[in-house]
């Protein structure tokens, strides 16, 4: 009997193994496929629909002034308006997506700390009188950036262009910066639309206020 039961062990443990490896590879399949799913419904007109919509709402509650010195920041508002839709689209099913979402929660936090330092240091430099003379730090990332191989500083630029991949492996990166690619397109060609239905809706406005009737 116990024979049996120890030559069975090896069959049992062989059969399982077999079916996590069958689980694993159905489960990498499964993962590709939807990735490739999510890269290709950035290419479809009905994607871009519901992105310029929800473009037009992040849009419309930025608010322009006439130029001015701040136009940059006014730039930078519209980007990140723009960028904040594009994530929202996105749902939050990718790491680049939901580093822009959460990215300006933790700029607010990241403000209101340099405020609360900046008023411990400077009730601090009064107390005491003195004020320290800041000397260079010295960087070792970036000896440690020069002395990397070239490939393992391509990755680390891509991982520090793509939101929420800047600590990730290589493997990620890639994925995350396919489909952040294929959004920023289809982004692009949102964009390049609603700039031409404003600047036709504009010349027609105003070639039908210069041709008025006349008496």
């Amino acid at each position: 009997m116990a024979s049996t039961v120890i030559s069975n062990h090896p069959l049992n443990n062989s059969n399982s193994d077999r079916s996590k490896r069958k689980k694993k590879k159905k489960s990498q399949a499964q993962s590709k496929e939807s990735q490739n799913q999510g890269h290709a419904k950035w290419k479809t007109e009905a994607q871009q629909q519901i992105y310029s919509s929800k473009l037009i709402q992040a849009l419309s509650q930025v608010r322009l002034s006439p130029p001015s010195p701040s136009a940059p920041r006014q730039g930078r508002a519209v980007r990140e308006a723009a960028d904040r839709a594009l994530a929202v689209a996105a749902k939050g099913r990718t790491r680049w997506s939901r580093a822009i979402l959460t990215s300006r929660i933790k700029l607010k936090f990241r403000k209101q700390h340099k405020r609360q330092r900046a008023v411990a240091g400077a009730t601090a430099s009064t107390a005491t009188g003195t004020s320290r003379s800041k000397k260079p730090r010295f960087s070792v990332f970036r000896l440690k950036g020069k002395s990397l191989p070239a490939v393992q500083r391509k990755v680390r630029v891509l991982g520090r262009l793509v939101p929420g991949c800047r600590k990730q492996p290589l493997p990620v990166i890639l994925e995350e910066a396919t489909d952040y690619i294929a959004a920023l397109e289809m982004q692009v060609r949102a964009m390049s639309a609603l700039a031409e239905l404003l600047s036709g809706s504009s010349s027609s406005s105003g070639a039908g206020s210069s041709t008025g009737p006349t008496r």
